[in-house]
């Protein structure tokens, strides 16, 4: 088994670049420290998540280098936060600064009401990823709800249309989670309606798959596939599968566009590991499209960027030396 838990450090200290480059406290760029802005630029925030997952680092790793090459076009600030109540207060001040538009990855429930305040004094919010109830909000995300569709149809394809699989839902990940198992179930009804689905609650962490996934092998017999929504999660899943020997599990699904988890498709010739690509490169479109809105470009509310699946056959094409994630 190759070393799992050694990315932490090397996603620990990219970020800690990030927040080096952007501030401890005030996160500015653009222009000089406690200095003017120049009136020409546009001044857009950004507010992610502090870091408890691989994939949640590399959305603010690219979010700044995004912003980094845009420094002739907009002076940027960049919070993180833990809950809902720091990033709305990190909101209040990008609101204070001035912010022309705010990029929010906001992970918890309790956004609407500050973000709906926000489009109120007629700030820009683009969402990244996450559904946020209010009117006028833009959002770009990956399509959640065909990313459980593909993730059926290749566990239909692998292992048949009958059999067990472990559906690995998460909670606390909101509109993600959700529309991720509606395509995967709604799917799986309609063309292996005799499939055995057993669902259990995890965590978008590969701590929490291994564990998780330890008690679940213990409580089941036989399992021919697990549908999971995350790479981070499918990487403990996959170490708790070869730590209990065993070996009739077919199937691992995933989700993200990690690159550990890339590098793990050849290695496993009795078990098809996949994930359906949710790059956090996309964070990206979500600053351009907060640019093209206050520069007045027509621009559709949502921007839903299509599902592409690796595996062994095709894990190559995705190899990025250069990646956080």
């Amino acid at each position: 088994m190759r070393k799992i838990f050694s990315l932490f450090g090397v996603l620990a200290f990219a970020l800690v670049l990030v927040l080096v480059a952007c501030g401890e406290e005030e996160g500015s760029n653009g222009a000089e420290e406690g200095g003017e802005s120049d009136g020409d630029l546009h001044k857009i925030g950004i507010l992610a998540p502090e870091v408890t997952h691989g994939w949640v680092a590399a959305v603010a790793y690219h979010a700044e280098q995004r912003a980094e090459e845009l420094s002739d076009e907009i002076e940027y600030q960049i919070q993180t936060s833990s809950n809902a109540g720091e990033m709305t207060s990190q909101l209040d001040d990008l609101l204070t600064w001035g912010a022309d538009a705010i990029v929010a990855f906001p992970q918890w429930e309790g956004m609407e009401v500050p973000i709906e305040n926000a489009v109120e004094q007629g700030v820009e919010v683009v969402n990244f990823d996450i559904v946020i109830d209010v009117d006028g909000v833009y959002r770009v995300a990956g399509d959640n709800k065909d990313m459980g569709v593909q993730g059926a149809h290749y566990i239909v394809d692998k292992v048949g249309e009958s059999g067990h699989v472990v559906a690995l839902e998460v909670p606390s990940a909101g509109s993600v989670s959700t529309l991720r198992m509606e395509g995967f179930e709604e799917t799986i009804e309609e063309i292996a309606p005799s499939m055995e689905i057993s669902t259990y609650a995890t965590e978008f962490t590969r701590e929490d798959g291994l564990q998780d996934f330890q008690d679940i092998l213990t409580s089941n017999d036989h399992i021919d596939a697990v549908y999971s929504l995350d790479d981070e999660t499918s990487v403990g899943v996959i170490q708790a599968i070869e730590e209990a020997g065993r070996d009739e599990i077919q199937v691992v699904t995933g989700g993200g566009g990690m690159q550990e988890y890339f590098e793990m498709m050849p290695e496993n010739d009795g078990l098809w590991i996949q994930s359906a690509l949710y790059s956090p490169v996309m964070v990206e479109d979500a600053v351009d499209m907060a640019i093209d809105i206050l520069d007045g470009a027509d621009v559709d509310e949502d921007k839903i960027i299509p599902t592409t699946i690796v595996d062994r056959e095709n894990y190559d094409e995705f190899l990025d030396e250069d990646s956080p994630y």
